[in-house]
């Protein structure tokens, strides 16, 4: 029989805010994180809004020499995983680091570290290039720092499948823990793309919002106006523990992840299939894994990115998966308020469900004005909603056709 692997301890670095309080109560409060581009000048740019992380002081955890040498990324996922290690309560001189792993997925990795150390090299020629730049740059490191820091001696590695990237990476530290490799696993993505390179490409990729006048209403999931994402950034960590290890240290248990599924569209570069096929067959798969019905899913988390063939897709998928029942449930978008974190997202995501599940409240989806008539779900329009929560599914769709849904729910000894 396969263990079972429950989340024991959450962290986050998000536009919202650096802890998962303040980050949740801004959810539920409908606040939002995007705003002006505030790193480099925005002239030129089709869009000049994003979604930055505000307020973050590592120096907590990292000494001004180590920040040197870190990526954003790298640094957003060091406080993460340190703050969802606290929040775990684990006692890290007791556990057995070769039983402890760490799986932290990136879509792009250090993408500012890459501009600025080409842009020295073309000023300066290849001897001004730093030594630490291979490491800032490379999407491993993040899960490679991470076990550095602690010693931990298991599974490490990194997910990448664009957005669904740390949906991916959860999914593959479950499989971890449920065959016994594992006791632990810090699991989750890290992503910091805010940058003009980036921001460059997926303008002219005419997947953002131009909605430049009002960056707070902006990122505007299944409504009708809807016209791109808008980007973000920010880490997000869960601490994945064996059921039974858990259970045994009286362990705060948020949760359990009880099911994965992963699948392509193969069908364009960038859209997604028309009909939602490949999503539709992540969804399916996440509930049979978890061993549940269709009709026991009580909440969705939805990809809701806010672009016009996204949204619908999935909308049709989700009905597909769930049928009448699609229509008796509560479904909303994170990214309304926090823009899309890219291959953070899912972790982010994922926390939320956890969060909703102990806490019995789902954030509202802000800006959903005029809801798009091919969008006709419950998305939990602009105000919280109580509502009691067992089962929920977390959506991650990513460029390529990569499709990643989880299941997880409440366990036994849930907060």
């Amino acid at each position: 029989m396969d263990k079972r692997a429950v989340v024991t301890g959450m962290g986050v670095v998000t536009p919202l805010g650096c802890s998962l309080e303040g980050f949740w109560n801004g959810l539920l409060e409908g606040r939002s994180g995007i705003g002006p581009v505030t790193r480099f000048d925005t002239t030129g740019f089709s869009t000049t809004i994003a979604a930055e992380v505000k307020d973050f002081d590592p120096s907590e955890y990292l000494e001004k020499k180590e920040l040197r040498r870190l990526d954003p990324s790298e640094q957003y996922a060091i406080v993460a995983s340190e703050r969802a290690l606290e929040d775990s309560g684990l006692d890290l001189q007791a556990i057995d680091p070769d039983r402890c792993g760490v799986i932290i997925g990136s879509g792009i990795g250090g993408i500012s570290t890459f501009e600025k150390q080409h842009s020295l090299l073309e000023k300066s020629g290849p001897g001004r290039i730093s030594p630490f730049f291979i490491p800032m740059m490379i999407i491993d490191m993040c899960a490679g720092l991470v076990s550095i820091r602690h010693g931990f001696r298991g599974p490490n590695y990194a997910t990448v499948s664009a957005c669904s990237s740390s949906a991916n990476a959860i999914a593959c530290a479950l499989r971890i823990i449920q065959r016994g490799e594992a006791d632990i696993m810090v699991t989750g993505g890290a992503e910091a793309t805010i940058t003009p390179t980036a921001l460059a490409g997926f303008c002219q990729n005419r997947a953002l919002s131009c909605r430049n006048d009002e960056p707070e209403k902006a990122s505007r999931p299944f409504d009708i106006n809807r016209d791109g994402f808008v980007m973000g950034e920010g880490s997000a960590i869960l601490i994945l523990e064996e059921y039974e290890r858990a259970k045994a240290r009286g362990a705060k248990i948020y949760g359990e992840v009880l099911g994965a599924g992963m699948t392509a569209d193969a069908h364009h570069m960038t859209a997604p299939h028309p009909e939602g096929l490949g999503a539709k067959r992540a969804m399916q798969v996440a509930i049979a894994d978890a061993g549940i019905t269709p009709d026991q899913v009580d909440y969705v988390n939805t990809h809701g990115t806010a672009t016009p063939l996204g949204d619908t897709a999935e909308t049709n998928a989700i009905k597909d998966v769930l049928g009448e029942h699609a229509y008796k449930i509560p479904c909303n978008s994170t990214k309304s308020m926090i823009g899309h974190l890219l291959g953070a997202a899912g972790a982010i995501e994922t926390v939320v469900c956890f969060m909703s599940i102990s806490t019995g409240m789902v954030h509202p989806t802000t800006n959903l004005d005029d809801q798009d008539p091919e969008c006709d779900l419950d998305y939990v329009v602009n105000e919280k909603r109580e509502a009691k929560i067992d089962y929920a599914l977390s959506n991650s769709f990513g460029f390529g056709g990569h499709n990643v849904s989880l299941l997880v729910g409440r366990a036994d000894g849930s907060a």
